[in-house]
């Protein structure tokens, strides 16, 4: 994989239409049209008046949208791929992203027709207490296991990307052992004013500012079991 954060296809930018599906602010769904644990009945965001009690509750990106998202995600990386990759999953978010994204990633040819091979490498970066980023951001891989990645192609696999700080730091610390590319995919992007303008390489959904929990999301280690994403009210996070 080349280094570069938009590849040079020889098209124009409205050629290759949008980088993203962008969910408005405001955009929704019922969740009683949607399969939830009764546990987390409570927990999710109500949505505005006039909706009826038994619907204001909001689903921001059912489960059906992000499992056809992360295929087409895995068709983009694999057309970009002409060496081994190493897949490194920062955990613990992005582990189901990570999961579905292979498993598709796996079945496809890259744009010469040659199959990709994939080894995994597991990454846990902390940067969040309750629901917010302290800025203060640790590595849980080795000098050994870092060293490894030198002249490999490297694929971060992230849940969210919020201010940015996050992937910037573990970006520049992963150049330091020399690796031969480093690409970024991340699952959303959050369509915030604390952002440093970072942008992945590949991008699922630009989001609203709130915080979402699901599909493997947290908040302090519980939603990791919603299926869908979904915004947290605050009652959940009580």
């Amino acid at each position: 994989m080349a280094d570069t954060n938009v590849p040079d296809t020889g098209a124009s930018s409205a050629e290759l239409g949008p980088r993203w599906i962008d969910i408005a602010e405001g955009a929704s769904f019922p969740l009683s049209c949607f399969s939830v644990p009764a546990h987390y009945a409570d927990d999710l965001q109500p949505l505005p008046l006039p909706f009826p009690a038994a619907v204001r509750l909001q689903v921001l990106i059912p489960h059906g949208l992000i499992a056809d998202r992360v295929e087409k995600l895995a068709q983009d990386i694999a057309a970009e791929c002409f060496n081994p990759v190493v897949a490194c999953c920062v955990l613990k978010g992005a582990s189901v992203f990570f999961a579905d994204l292979v498993r598709n990633l796996k079945k496809l040819r890259n744009s010469k027709n040659a199959s990709i091979p994939i080894s995994f490498e597991f990454i846990k970066v902390k940067s969040y207490v309750n629901d917010s980023s302290t800025g203060d951001v640790r590595i849980s891989l080795s000098e050994e296991e870092l060293a490894s990645f030198r002249g490999k192609d490297l694929l971060i696999v992230e849940d969210i990307v919020d201010s940015g700080a996050t992937m910037v730091a573990l970006t520049r610390r992963l150049r330091q052992y020399e690796p031969a590319s480093i690409k970024v995919v991340s699952l959303l992007l959050k369509k915030t004013p604390r952002s440093n303008k970072y942008v992945p390489d590949f991008v699922g959904f630009a989001i609203p500012d709130d915080f979402v929990v699901g599909y493997a999301l947290d908040y302090n280690e519980v939603f990791r079991d919603l299926d869908h994403i979904c915004i947290i009210s605050e009652t959940g996070k009580n």
